[in-house]
C-alpha cells in the first residue's frame, strides 16, 4: 500500500492557498466559493476542456468549426461599415487566405494590422462571406525576425470552472505554482500501488501533471472525452471516494440499532385480505426482504426498484402495517404534492377502514392545519403520516418513528433522506428506511449512487397488464390525433394530453396547458375536458384528479406533474407534446400512466421537426421497448448520470471528472479497492472522502 512519498515536508492538503503568490484575503474568499482552500484543492480543481495552441495550422487546411493557431502576413486591413462598424483584416500564409473580424477595436489595433505585418492568432474558424474567418481571435504581432514556433504554447491550454473575480489566467497561474509544489512536497496517493499497474494507469503525480498541463502531441479528443489514461486514473480515485462515502453511511448505520419489527401480523393480514387483487410473486419476495430486515434489530437500508405499475406502494403499505402494529410510527415522503396526494388517497383507503387515521403534511397546509398535524405527530396520535419535504422540517418531531418510506429517492438526495431518518434517531436507535423508485436504476448507477443500500427488484407486472403501444408522429398530424382522441372517448376510454415546454418555468408550463385546453374544448365540444398543473392549489388538484379517476372527466390536459403516482386504470391513451425535448426516463414515467388496466393502451409521441439525431434515437427506443431497465441504460448512455438521477436538484453523484456511463468498466475494481481500504486502511478512507467530497458533506459518515 503506497500512502505517499517518503518526505517530512508538510502535506499539500495542510497548506493554505494564501501561501501562493497573488492570493490575499479577498482572493482567498473568492477561491473558497469554488471549494479551493488548500494547495491540494487547487490541484483537484480540474480542467473541463482544452485548446491546442502548441502547433501551427496552415490556412489552406482549416475547416469551419475547428480551433487553430495560424501565423500569416497581413495583406489588407480596412474599417467597414455595413450593419455594424467592424475592422476587417485579411491574412495569407501562402496556402490560403482568412479574414479576421473585430467589432470592438481601437486605433492602436488598426495601426498594428498594417500591410506586411506578421500576426499569429488563435480562434474558432467560421464560414464567412467569400472565405473562412475568425471573429475576435486572440492575436499577437510578431517581430520581423521572430520564429513562428517561438510564440507557441508548450502545453495544451486548460480551462477551469471559474467565478466572478477569478479568471482563467489566475487559475492557470495558481495551478502552475501548485504543480511546482507537487514535485517538492507530499501528496498522498491513497490507492494501492497495484491499481496503476493492473489497470495500466499512471501514478497520481503524473496524472495531475498531464491533466493540468497536457504536453504537445497529446490526444486532444481523448482528453476532451475523458478517455486519456491520466483522466482515467483520477476518475478511478473519484469513484472510489464516492463509493467509500456511501459505504461509510452503511458502516455508521450498522453500529446503531433499530426497532425489532416482529408483530403477529394481524393488521397486515387484515389489509391484505381487504385487497381486490393478489400480490405477485415478485411483490411477495420483496416484502419478505423488507420484513426480514426490519426483524433483525439493525437499521434497514433497502432500495425497492420496480417499473411503473409493478405495485411498490402496496408492499410499502404492508410493511407500514407491521410497524404500526408494533407501536411505532411511519412517515412516507414523496417529492411532489400530486404524488404525495396519490399516496394519501391509497393509504387512507387501505388503513382507515382498519381504524388507523392517516396524517397529511405539506408546505401548503394552512397554519392551523399544519400546527394540528405537527402536534398529532409529536404525541403519536398519527401513526402514519404522508407528505412532501415538509416532513423533515425542524419543527416536525415524531414520538417514535419506526419506518421512513421515501418514494422516488433520486428526487431528494442523500442529505434529505438522512434528515428524515434523523427525525427518529434516539440514543443510537434509528428508524428503518425503505426507499422506492419507479425509475429503474442501471447497475452502473446502483453500484455507485446507492452503494449504501441493499436492493430489491419487483420485476413482475400484475397479471393482465398489456404492453403500451407507442408511436411517434410529426406535429403536423394533430388533426388525425384529435380524431383518435374523440374515438377513444366515444369507446369508453379516458385520455391524457401532456403539455411540455423546454423551459423549466412552472408558470410557462401552466400557460401552455391552458392554451391547449381552450383549443381542445373548441375541437372536442361534446367531451368533458379537465386541466391540472403545478400552479393549482392542492385541493384543486386533488379534486380534478378524483374527478378524472371517477370518470367525470374524459380528457385530462396536464403538465408533467402527472409523471409519477397517478393511477387511473380506465385511461388508455396518452398524447405527449414536444416529446423530443424529454429524456427517456421521463417519457417512460409519463407513458406509465396508461396501461394500468386490462385494455390495450397507446401512447402518441408528438414531435417538432427537424429532429436531432439524439431526439430521433430517443423516440425510436420508446417505440421499441416498454422495459424500464433497458430504457434507463439507454438514458444513461445518452444523457449521463446527472439527468437519470435528477442530480441537478439533489447534488447527488455530481462528479468532477468521473462519468458513470463512460467509466462503468472501472466499477468492479472500484468496489474491490473500496472494500480493501475500508478493511485495512481507514486513514486512506478519510483522506479520499475529504479530497473528493469535502469536509462539508457530513452525510458521508461525518468525515
Amino acid at each position: 500500500m503506497v500512502i505517499g512519498t517518503d518526505t517530512a515536508a508538510e502535506p499539500l492538503d495542510a497548506i493554505s492557498v494564501v501561501t501562493l503568490k497573488g492570493v490575499g484575503e479577498a482572493m482567498a474568499l473568492k477561491l473558497a466559493s469554488l471549494g479551493i482552500h488548500t494547495l491540494q484543492d487547487v490541484l483537484f480543481h480540474l480542467p473541463f476542456r482544452y485548446q491546442d495552441r502548441t502547433r501551427l495550422s496552415k490556412i489552406g487546411e482549416l475547416s469551419p468549426g475547428s480551433e487553430a493557431v495560424i501565423s500569416a502576413e497581413v495583406m489588407v486591413s480596412d474599417i467597414v461599415i455595413r450593419q455594424r462598424r467592424s475592422l476587417m483584416v485579411r491574412l495569407n500564409d501562402g496556402t490560403g487566405s482568412i479574414m479576421l473580424r473585430f467589432f470592438h477595436f481601437n486605433q492602436k489595433q488598426v495601426k498594428q494590422f498594417e500591410r506586411g505585418a506578421r500576426v499569429q492568432c488563435f480562434g474558432e474558424v467560421r464560414r464567412g462571406p467569400g472565405m473562412l474567418e475568425m471573429v475576435h481571435p486572440e492575436y499577437r504581432v510578431l517581430a520581423p525576425d521572430a520564429l513562428d514556433e517561438a510564440a507557441l504554447d508548450n502545453t495544451l491550454t486548460p480551462f477551469y470552472h471559474a467565478t466572478e473575480g477569478v479568471q482563467q489566467a489566475t487559475l492557470r497561474k495558481l495551478t502552475d505554482q501548485a504543480l511546482k509544489q507537487l514535485d517538492q512536497r507530499l501528496l498522498r496517493d491513497f490507492l494501492p500501488a497495484s491499481v496503476a499497474g493492473n489497470l495500466a494507469l499512471p501514478d497520481l503525480r503524473t496524472a495531475l501533471h498531464v491533466v493540468h498541463r497536457p504536453p504537445p502531441g497529446s490526444d486532444v479528443n481523448a482528453l476532451m472525452e475523458g478517455l486519456h489514461p491520466a483522466h482515467r486514473r483520477l476518475a478511478f480515485e473519484e469513484l472510489v471516494a464516492h463509493r467509500l462515502g456511501l459505504r461509510l453511511l452503511r458502516v455508521t448505520a450498522e453500529t446503531q440499532h433499530a426497532p425489532k419489527i416482529r408483530p403477529p401480523g394481524v393488521l397486515a393480514k387484515s389489509l391484505r385480505d381487504s385487497l381486490a387483487f393478489n400480490l405477485t410473486g415478485a411483490q411477495d419476495r420483496v416484502l419478505l426482504d423488507v420484513l426480514n430486515d426490519m426483524g433483525s434489530g439493525d437499521p434497514m437500508l433497502r432500495l425497492v426498484q420496480g417499473d411503473v405499475g409493478s405495485g411498490k406502494t402496496i408492499v410499502a403499505a404492508l410493511a407500514a402495517a407491521q410497524v404500526v402494529e408494533c407501536g411505532y410510527q411511519v412517515a412516507m415522503m414523496a417529492p411532489t404534492e400530486i404524488l404525495a396526494e396519490q399516496h394519501m388517497l391509497n393509504f387512507s383507503e387501505w388503513f382507515e377502514s382498519l381504524g388507523i387515521e392517516v396524517g397529511w403534511l405539506t408546505g401548503k397546509l394552512r397554519v392551523a392545519q399544519r400546527r394540528a398535524t405537527i402536534e398529532a405527530v409529536a404525541t403519536g396520535q398519527k401513526r402514519i403520516v404522508i407528505g412532501t419535504h415538509a416532513l423533515f422540517q425542524k419543527d416536525v418531531q415524531f414520538q417514535n418513528l419506526g419506518l421512513a418510506i421515501i418514494d422516488e429517492q433520486h428526487r431528494f438526495g442523500v442529505h434529505q433522506r438522512m434528515a428524515l431518518r434523523n427525525k427518529g434517531a434516539d440514543e443510537n436507535v434509528l428508524p428503518h428506511q425503505l426507499i422506492m423508485t419507479a425509475t429503474p436504476i442501471p447497475r452502473t448507477l446502483a453500484m455507485t449512487a446507492y452503494a449504501d443500500l441493499d436492493v430489491s427488484v419487483i420485476d413482475e407486472l400484475p397479471p393482465g397488464r398489456k404492453p403500451v403501444t407507442t408511436v411517434a408522429l410529426e406535429n403536423g398530424r394533430r388533426g388525425e390525433i384529435i380524431e383518435r382522441v374523440g374515438a377513444a372517448i366515444d369507446a369508453g376510454s379516458q385520455v391524457y394530453w401532456v403539455c411540455t415546454l423546454i423551459e423549466e418555468s412552472e408558470s410557462l408550463q401552466a400557460e401552455a396547458a391552458e392554451d391547449t385546453l381552450v383549443t381542445l374544448q373548441e375541437l372536442l365540444p361534446r367531451h368533458r375536458i379537465g386541466l391540472v398543473h403545478g400552479r393549482l392549489k392542492p385541493r384543486e388538484k386533488e379534486a380534478i384528479m378524483q374527478s378524472f379517476k371517477s370518470r367525470e372527466i374524459d380528457l385530462l390536459v396536464a403538465t408533467t406533474v402527472i409523471e409519477v403516482g397517478v393511477d387511473v386504470p380506465n385511461a388508455s391513451l396518452m398524447i405527449i407534446e414536444n416529446a423530443e425535448r424529454l429524456g427517456l426516463s421521463q417519457l417512460h414515467q409519463l407513458r406509465g400512466r396508461v396501461g394500468r388496466g386490462s385494455a390495450q393502451s397507446s401512447c402518441i409521441l408528438l414531435y417538432q421537426t427537424p429532429l436531432s439525431n439524439n431526439g430521433r434515437e430517443r423516440l425510436g427506443i420508446m417505440r421499441e421497448t416498454n422495459d424500464g431497465f433497458i430504457i434507463a441504460e439507454k438514458d444513461l448512455s445518452l444523457r449521463g448520470a446527472g439527468e437519470v438521477l435528477g442530480t441537478r436538484q439533489t447534488g447527488l453523484a455530481e462528479f468532477r471528472i468521473a462519468e458513470l456511463g463512460r467509466d462503468d468498466d472501472l466499477l468492479d475494481d472500484v468496489s474491490e479497492i473500496a472494500d480493501l481500504l475500508l478493511d485495512a486502511h481507514p486513514e486512506a478512507v478519510q483522506g479520499l472522502v475529504r479530497r473528493w467530497i469535502g469536509e462539508e458533506k457530513k452525510d458521508y459518515g461525518g468525515v
